[in-house]
C-alpha cells in the first residue's frame, strides 16, 4: 500500500511496520492537483492495494484524494477524522480536540509567566480511530466486527 502525500516522520515509521508485516510500500510525493490524479490513477490498476494518505502541506487537496479513491475503488486510511466525515474510509490518529484542550493548558501557563521555551514538547495522548461504514459499502469490504467495537466512532 503506498503512502501517499508521505509526511517525513510518518513514512518512516508505516515503511518499518510494513515491511515487517510484509507489506510492499511505495512512497509517492506528490504536490498538485495533477499529480495527484496522476499517481492515483496508476496505483488503481495494481492489484490489492490501498492509500495511506498522511499529513502534509499538499492535503489541501483532501477532497480531491477521498474522491479519487472512491471512483477507483481504493480503501485509504488518513490521520484525520475530518477526512472520513467527508467520505473517506477510515482514519485513526491524534484526537484534534484533545490536543487543542491540552494547548489551553500551555497557554494558561505562559500566561502565568513560564518561558515557551522552557515548557516539554508533548505527545498526542489520545487517538481517535473512525469509520465511515457508507464508504466501505461503496467499496464492497465488510469491516470486522472486532474493528468496529474498537472504533470510537462509526459513522453510517
Amino acid at each position: 500500500m503506498p503512502p501517499i502525500l508521505p509526511g517525513i516522520g510518518q513514512f518512516g515509521a508505516i515503511q518499518a511496520v510494513g515491511s515487517s508485516l510484509g507489506v510492499e510500500l511505495s512512497a509517492v510525493n506528490v504536490r498538485s492537483a495533477s499529480e495527484i490524479e496522476h499517481a492515483v490513477a496508476a496505483f488503481a490498476h495494481s492489484a490489492n492495494g490501498g492509500l495511506i494518505v498522511t499529513p502534509s502541506a499538499a492535503t489541501v487537496h483532501h477532497d480531491l484524494i477521498i474522491a479519487l479513491a472512491a471512483r477507483h475503488k481504493l480503501p485509504a486510511i488518513y490521520a484525520n477524522r475530518s477526512n472520513v466525515a467527508s467520505g473517506g474510509l477510515i482514519s485513526y490518529g491524534p484526537d484534534l480536540n484533545d490536543q487543542y484542550r491540552r494547548a489551553a493548558g500551555y497557554v494558561d501557563r505562559i500566561l502565568k509567566g513560564e518561558k515557551p521555551a522552557d515548557l516539554p514538547v508533548q505527545a498526542p495522548v489520545k487517538y481517535e480511530l473512525v469509520i465511515n461504514l457508507k464508504t466501505a459499502k461503496a467499496l464492497g469490504l465488510d469491516v470486522p466486527p472486532t474493528l468496529l467495537a474498537r472504533a470510537d466512532e462509526v459513522i453510517e
